[in-house]
């Protein structure tokens, strides 16, 4: 047997053990912020359960904000890898498509039994859906005006959104529990179609590039009072965030169309005219 079965014998390269460097500082530190963030949007689920709503809602706030962080950070340290942004992608998807849906329904869509839980997956899902979007669309050319405005409205942003009827039910605008559950499932639904929509929404990337030096003492301030107002005031606060956000979406769509007319005359404008007396 020996004959027709020779023993097998590994390759050069198969029996070389193969050398991983050591991974940068840099490249792990965005990471542990990514972790940290989704450590804090699983302990918001604990929270919401033992009916500690108002820092389960902080809690989401929080990664929403570690969120914005990680991948700054990443490009400024120059740690950006592809397993720091699959590792984004899962985190955002807990984060803002699982944590918000669960909230949403241990605070009211529970009232309206099985059809509160599927407004629930149906937000979840659309989470899912919007980021897989996303990152498919990252490498995609587009004109340099798109900059400002994501394609539907971001996860981060929709967690945010979604939770709005908690925001007025903690302030005591949202009394009767069946007409809380329904209004917030019919929300819940209506948002998840905004973040799967193609209506163009602001990002604010390009806007926030530069901050011109004698504004950074003033920005520094402001950013310190709306903190403090948040941590004060925290229902106020995202309910006017909420509500404000979702009056600026028709500006966005009406600003998107005169930006994304005048740069097609523009490239109308460059084309050159074919030239009729050399074909003629």
């Amino acid at each position: 047997m020996s004959g027709v079965f020779p023993p097998f014998e590994p390759d050069e390269d198969q029996r070389k053990p193969r050398s991983i460097g050591p991974v940068p500082i840099r490249v792990l530190i965005p990471n542990l912020i990514t972790l940290l963030a989704i450590c804090i949007g699983l302990t918001a689920i604990r929270m919401g359960i033992e009916g500690r709503m108002e820092l389960a809602v902080c809690a989401v706030v929080a990664a929403a904000i570690l969120d914005a962080l990680d991948g700054r950070l990443a490009r400024l340290l120059k740690g950006t890898s592809r397993f720091g942004a699959e590792l984004d992608s899962l985190c955002d998807f807990v984060n803002f498509g699982v944590v918000p849906a669960i909230l949403l329904y241990i605070w009211t869509l529970h009232d309206l039994k099985s059809i509160g839980w599927a407004g629930a997956i149906v937000f979840a899902v659309a989470a899912a859906l919007r980021l897989a979007r996303f990152n498919v669309a990252l490498d995609a050319p587009k004109p340099a005006f798109t900059q400002d405005f994501f394609v539907g409205v971001p996860a981060p942003m929709g967690a945010i959104l979604v939770m709005l009827p908690i925001y007025l039910g903690h302030l005591g605008s949202l009394d009767l529990p069946v007409v809380s559950a329904t209004v917030s499932l019919i929300f819940c639904v209506v948002v998840a179609l905004l973040m799967v929509s193609q209506l163009p929404t602001w990002s604010f990337k390009k806007s926030t590039a530069r901050v011109r030096r004698d504004m950074v003492a003033p920005v520094f301030v402001c950013v310190v009072l709306l903190t403090a107002i948040l941590v004060s005031y925290t229902f106020e606060m995202l309910s006017v965030v909420a509500i404000l956000y979702l009056a600026a979406i028709p500006w966005a769509f009406v600003s998107y169309r005169r930006l994304s007319r005048e740069h097609t005359a523009s490239t109308k404008a460059e084309v050159p005219a074919p030239d009729t007396a050399s074909s003629a």
